[in-house]
């Protein structure tokens, strides 16, 4: 391995344990700090034009993959509108004067600080990109919650309720409302999740969102697919190093947190917003209702 590689990036690398107090965690909280635009060689990620002319919506987009998500689709050529929460302002904040420095200002950006779990918010979303934009072709729904419980008894319902209105009613309001304006080519893509397939016993709410998340992009590709031309697809993080994690998960998981996987070390950020890079782009033009699994590894069936 070269030695200008990140350590993050070498097997056997997992996070230190970082006690957080709400979930979502904080990036800038994170030492050391996931990593957004490196890639696995070690060396800045290289654009191409891909995303030239696009106008993308990228939800949660404060931290972790959104992050990354949002910057590489700005150094593509893209235009955003973005989402987060009051309490993510100032990540949201960092991550936007990354991207002007990165493209030198030459992106337009509107960041909306929303919480997306009412329908009327979900609306007043597409609008306020139509407005600033113009068009709709790109839609990133990346935004999420989880909180771990290891007692179905013991987990709230209020949880329950709480993570699919975050998770998964949010994208269909956002979908229902995005899809008589997206155009021939445009592209819908979820952020999903490995725990929809292999179950996580700490994550049962999440999980159950995760796997509706699928069946609902599944079902919204055969729809739209063939007669608007617009792609659906999501993308299933395995353990990825993001805010999400020392935010709700046990010091014990963390411990086993990406060693566990085949690869034996936990993932990037930029290792799973590359492939939402894909997905938005010409490259993956004959790609639709299909999953991507960025998960170090373990085959899913």
């Amino acid at each position: 391995m070269a030695p200008n590689v990140p350590e993050q990036y070498k097997k056997g690398w997992k996070p230190p344990f970082q006690e957080q107090d709400a979930a979502p965690g904080k990036q800038h909280k994170l030492n050391p700090p996931p990593l957004d635009d490196i890639t696995a060689d070690g060396k800045p990620y290289k654009p191409a034009g891909k995303l030239e002319g696009r106008k993308a919506i990228i939800t949660g987009a404060d931290s972790g993959i959104g992050r990354s998500v949002a910057l590489l689709f700005a150094l593509e050529g893209a235009d955003l509108t973005l989402t987060y929460l009051p309490s993510e302002k100032q990540d949201t904040e960092e991550m936007i004067d990354l991207i002007k420095k990165k493209t030198n200002n030459s992106r337009r950006i509107q960041a909306l600080e929303y919480d997306l779990r009412k329908e009327e918010v979900c609306k007043e979303l597409i609008k306020k990109h139509l407005d600033f934009h113009g068009k709709l072709d790109a839609l990133v729904l990346n935004h999420g919650t989880q909180n771990a419980n290891k007692n179905l008894p013991d987990l709230p319902t209020e949880q329950w309720h709480e993570t699919f209105d975050t998770n998964i009613h949010s994208f269909f309001y956002i979908c229902k409302a995005a899809i008589p304006h997206l155009e021939h080519g445009s592209t819908i893509t979820f952020n999903a999740s490995i725990n929809f397939a292999v179950g996580h016993p700490e994550l049962i709410d999440y999980t159950a969102t995760k796997g509706a998340m699928i069946a609902f992009m599944r079902a919204l590709s055969n729809q739209i697919v063939g007669e608007k031309a617009v792609r659906c697809n999501a993308v299933a993080p395995g353990p990825i190093w993001t805010p999400l994690i020392p935010a709700t998960m046990s010091k014990e998981s963390i411990e086993k947190f990406g060693v566990t996987v085949p690869m034996g070390r936990a993932g990037q950020p930029i290792e799973v917003a590359t492939a939402f890079v894909y997905l938005t782009s010409a490259d993956s033009s004959y790609i639709s209702g299909q999953v991507i699994h960025v998960n170090g590894g373990v085959v899913i069936e």
